[in-house]
Formats: structure tokens, sequence, C-alpha cells
């Protein structure tokens, strides 16, 4: 394993993260989600591989993802050797406090997490989502009340336009309160918009980027149309307002996935997570594990170096499109 610091600051993570997204009630609404013996493997391999950065949420499961997520650090591991990830502003449960990044709700939400998670503090704390509906300096003013509050230790922001995340470091900047020190924002070879703007904004800013879904959804781990996995059946095809969230040009992206994979003697996946890793403002892509190989592959994508013309080949059939924060 390798381990950087999360953008220019002190804080240091594991180049893989393991995202806890997969852990939860199968018998909600996600049947393809882990519960505790089924996530047991997992927890024990990231560990075993040296994956100190675990990254969750409270909407994950309603808050059941992480429950198991802090049984499993005291079952599998230390406390004090991972880096523990969570985030708030997603719907939890009516009220003025179960949504958004209101003062009421940033204050409610990181107690109830804190509760779930059984830990007394988050090392990373993340906005899952920009709130229009709250004033930024109320948001930004809270966490860092809670930064001082000692139940947080960072703060970090996930999948927003470019202008929004600058004004948010702006207002804590020009007020002294605490700022950002990741992105967590989707980005692999076939959502690339994030290189329009954010990239070199998180650049100029120190800000770590920690891409989540960085083998668009399965997409570029598979040949072309192939959906055999239940999760990969239950993938959205479409956003929110039905747009198409992966584009038929996909196919050559893909394509060339494959063709490297093969010529190299090494899994797809191994090829699309190498690619994500050589840009320098990516600290550290999330990865969802459900199987063995699939920590497995990330951490072997440590030790592969595309050449420049692996790499153009594999960016040549990029087609633009409308980055979906959903």
């Amino acid at each position: 394993m390798e381990y950087t610091r999360l953008g220019t600051s002190g804080l240091k993570v594991s180049r893989i993260a393991l995202g806890c997204m997969s852990f939860g009630d199968p018998t909600q609404r996600t049947p393809w989600v882990l519960d505790d013996d089924a996530a047991e493997p997992v927890f024990r391999q990231a560990v075993e591989l040296g994956i100190t950065f675990w990254d969750t949420a409270n909407i994950y499961s309603l808050g059941t993802s992480e429950e198991i997520v802090g049984r499993a650090l005291r079952r599998y591991t230390r406390r004090e050797d991972v880096v523990l990830a969570t985030k708030l502003w997603a719907p939890m449960h009516e009220g003025p406090g179960g949504a958004g990044l209101s003062r009421k709700a940033v204050m409610e939400q990181i107690d109830a997490s804190l509760r779930r998670l059984d830990t007394d503090f988050v090392d990373l704390y993340q906005i899952h989502r920009f709130d229009p509906h709250t004033p930024v300096e109320e948001t930004m003013e809270a966490l860092h009340d809670i930064v001082k509050a000692g139940k947080v230790r960072y703060l970090g922001a996930s999948s927003m336009w470019a202008w929004q995340f600058a004004t948010m470091q702006h207002v804590a900047q020009s007020h002294g309160w605490t700022r950002f020190v990741s992105m967590q924002d989707q980005y692999s070879l076939i959502h690339r918009e994030e290189e329009r703007e954010m990239f070199g904004l998180l650049a100029d800013q120190g800000v770590g980027s920690i891409p989540w879904s960085p083998l668009g959804g399965g997409i570029v781990t598979r040949p072309w149309g192939e959906r055999s996995t239940p999760r990969a059946a239950l993938n959205r095809t479409v956003d929110q307002q039905d747009r198409p969230i992966f584009l038929d040009s996909d196919r050559a992206v893909v394509e060339a996935v494959q063709r490297i994979a093969q010529a190299r003697g090494v899994s797809m996946a191994q090829v699309a997570m190498a690619w994500v890793l050589k840009n320098p403002v990516v600290s550290a892509p999330i990865v969802g594990a459900t199987k063995p190989h699939h920590l497995a592959d990330a951490v072997a994508a440590l030790d592969l170096s595309l050449t420049t013309e692996e790499r153009d080949a594999l960016e040549a059939g990029y087609v633009t499109r409308r980055p979906t924060f959903f």
C-alpha cells in the first residue's frame, strides 16, 4: 500500500479508500449491500492490504452503514489506525434538522453519526452536496464550530459546481474558519468533467480529490454491455432528470480498456484504476467493495504504470456530458 497526504493537509491516508456504501441492511431498498457477517471478509481484507481510509455517509442504508462500520472498527482494527470519513446533507428524517446544511442539521447530524459509529470524533466530515437553501456563511461557521468542539478533525465536500466550492472556501478563509481539505467528486474514464474547472481549482487550493465511482459504476471493468452482476443490473442509466448517465460513445473507451488489459495480462479494473490514480490531484479513489477482487485489483493498480500511448488510447474516445450530482 502507498500513503499520501490529503491535498496539502497533514492528514495521511492510504491511496485506496474503502467505500462503505456497500454495507447495510439488504432487506431495505438496496438488496446488493452486505450485512455485518457478509462484510467481515471485506473489512479484514482492507486491514490486511493496509487500506486505512474508510468512507461512509449517514444516508447509506439510512444509518446502517455507519453502524456496521463502527462495529468493524472495534472488531478488526483500532480506531487510531483508521481515517474515518462520513457525510451529511441527504434527508434522514422529517423535521428541520433532518436534511440539508443548516446549523441545526449540522449539529444534529454529526451527533447522530457519532452515535452510530460509536466514536468520539470523525476524521473527515463531508458535505454530501451543496445546499442552495442555506446561507454559505451559516454552513461554514457551523462546520467550523464542530471542528473546534473536537467532534471533527478535517472537513471535506462532495459533488458540486466549482463556483459553489470556491464560494464556500472563500467564505471560510475570509472569516478564519476551517476550510475543506478534500473534494469527493465523480471521476473515471467515462466521467471526466471535473477536469474542466474543478481539478484546476483543487490544485490551486491544495485540496485532494477522493473520486467516487472511479470505475464508472463497473462499466469499464467488463466488456461493453455486460451487466451480469446484481448491482450492475440495478445501476441507473439515467439521472434524476432522465438524462443518460452513460453514452453509446463510452463503448470506445471500454473497448480500449479491454484491449490494454488483455495485452498487459491484467484485469480491466486495474487498467481503469491506474488511469485515475495517475492524475496528480487525485489522492485516493474510493472503492465500494463487495467481492475480494475489488480491493485486490484496486491495490494492484498502484503498481501499474501506463505508457503515454496507452493513456492516449484510453482518453481518445471520451465524449463530454453534463455532470451528474445525484
